[in-house]
């Protein structure tokens, strides 16, 4: 690499240990060579995400979102390759063919990030992860092997269920800015609302539809782990997050959790969990 392209990865690789240590943590158990390009990925969708800390009214967002969209498009505004994490994407699409469109509907998804609105029943927080979470699962696959049908398949489900792991746990700082993320009908079926949630206080309605919630990701969790023999072996690692989904769902689930307490899992027992994953049959 060049010394730029070497700064470049420099860059992305600190952004994504400093914003998101868990996907950060698992490009450590894959092939030296194909961490680069993960690394990309992931930063991409930090990028993405952090759009919604960064600003504080939704116009200014959209148009940071826009510069995205326009970058994978071709037709970004100024120097796209003076912006490190722009350049390393754009690297890892075209030394791993990744389908610019997928990334792009991920932008357009997380659009919903920035209004207040909330999320109205599950169908729709599903399409949500299918086009995130679901995304990154299934280009992470295609970045550590050949595309293939079953590798989409785990994403799809894995993705379900890491979506809604990280939308319980980041319950505490969208409830306090009043944003709702958990489906309003599952609410409604268990009677709470978006105000109730809004107090920061757990209550039994809360807590009985989280757990319908955490049922349903667990039940996906173990269809995409029955799949995940199915996937090429040089490929199984793109999914070794799901080992902390599943330690996450289980956390979750217990009775005396409290979902609006910040809970900050220790980066020794993420790099402990996906140790020890990595030695698994499952994914290698």
């Amino acid at each position: 690499m060049s010394e730029v392209s070497d700064q470049n990865a420099a860059f992305t690789a600190d952004l994504v240990r400093s914003h998101d240590f868990a996907r950060y943590a698992s490009t450590l158990f894959v092939p030296a060579d194909k961490r680069r390009a993960l690394l990309a990925l992931y930063a991409f969708k930090v990028e993405i995400v952090r759009v919604r800390e960064q600003v504080s009214q939704p116009l200014p967002g959209e148009i940071r979102l826009q510069w995205w969209t326009d970058m994978l498009a071709g037709a970004g505004h100024g120097d796209v390759s003076s912006n490190p994490v722009a350049a390393e994407l754009l690297w890892a699409i075209g030394q791993h063919q990744l389908p610019a469109d997928r990334l792009a509907k991920l932008i357009d998804t997380h659009i919903f990030d920035l209004y207040h609105d909330p999320m109205p029943d599950l169908t729709v927080l599903e399409s949500h992860f299918a086009d995130t979470s679901s995304t990154l699962l299934s280009l992470a696959a295609r970045i550590l092997g050949a595309p293939s049908e079953a590798a989409d398949q785990v994403a799809d489900h894995g993705g379900l269920a890491q979506g809604v792991a990280q939308v319980i746990a980041l319950l505490p700082y969208d409830s306090a800015r009043g944003q709702l993320f958990l489906p309003l009908d599952i609410l409604t079926q268990h009677g709470s609302s978006a105000a109730e949630v809004f107090l920061g206080k757990p209550t039994p309605a809360i807590r009985a539809a989280l757990d319908q919630l955490i049922e349903g990701a667990r039940a996906q969790l173990a269809t995409a782990q029955s799949l995940l023999p199915q996937v090429p072996a040089e490929a199984r690692r793109a999914f070794l997050p799901l080992a902390l989904v599943a330690r996450d769902l289980d956390r979750m689930a217990m009775a005396d959790t409290d979902p609006f307490a910040v809970y900050v899992p220790s980066r020794l027992r993420i790099l402990w969990t996906l140790w020890r994953a990595s030695r698994s049959k499952m994914f290698s």
